[in-house]
């Protein structure tokens, strides 16, 4: 009789893709450490691929490796290697993956629209694949106090109070919040970019969809103190009144 206790089957998962020139331990620290301390919770032990089909160099995937276990970040693999990374990358205990034809046409585009002036060079951008998926709902009955972070995994998360300064949102699906977003709120964390964040009154420190994302200052305009809606158009946020 055959042990049908293991079964293999294959699968997608959604995957944040780290595209940076600059692959040297010290310029993806740096780079890392500003972006982390922007919404740390939404890269928390978030698997990630390393893009590096603009590497010039060979890099040293062990040390960036122990990077990525130091940062709470988990590295899965490489895509888009030449056979002499790849051989290096596999050596190091990474997964060589192939770089699908949506991830080629998202860098192209995220290249040229941060390809102002002003713009820093080898710029670190994360790439986040969509995928769309069924969602449950987790109500959540009262106030998120500061130092509180709630996570609705492969859910909409309903929020029926308010949201403190200090504390964080997650949910792979929309939130809703009937109060005031004083603290982070991130949707769409699964990497699904048609979610969104309908709040009673906007005055978030953060906000997140997909991996974009706006801090307070950038927020503080027409929609704030109000009832709102955050949402993905074109790659961009926008907010819209709630009604």
């Amino acid at each position: 009789m055959s042990d049908q206790s293991l079964e293999l089957k294959g699968s997608l998962f959604p995957l944040s893709v780290l595209s940076c020139a600059d692959l040297s331990v010290n310029a993806l620290q740096r780079q890392l450490q500003q972006k982390l301390a922007q919404a740390p919770a939404f890269f928390y032990r978030a698997p990630i691929v390393l893009n590096v089909t603009d590497v010039e160099q060979l890099p040293d995937f062990t040390a960036i490796k122990q990077l990525f276990t130091e940062l709470d970040l988990v590295l899965v693999g490489v895509c888009g290697a030449n056979s002499d990374i790849k051989q290096q990358a596999q050596q190091a205990g990474l997964a060589a993956l192939q770089l699908g034809k949506d991830n080629k046409t998202v860098k192209a585009a995220d290249n040229s629209s941060t390809a102002d002036t002003t713009s820093p060079p080898r710029q670190t951008t994360l790439v986040t694949n969509n995928v769309a998926v069924p969602m449950d709902s987790k109500i959540i009955e009262q106030t998120v106090r500061s130092g509180q972070q709630v996570y609705a995994k492969g859910a909409d998360l309903v929020i029926k109070g308010t949201v403190g300064a200090g504390a964080e949102v997650i949910a792979d699906g929309n939130i809703h919040i009937y109060g005031t977003l004083r603290g982070k709120a991130i949707a769409g964390a699964a990497g699904d970019s048609s979610k969104r964040i309908f709040c009673y009154n906007l005055q978030a420190e953060l906000v997140s969809i997909a991996g974009n994302y706006w801090l307070s200052e950038s927020l503080q305009g027409s929609f704030w103190g109000k009832p709102s809606c955050i949402k993905l158009q074109d790659d961009q946020l926008v907010l819209a009144e709630l009604v």
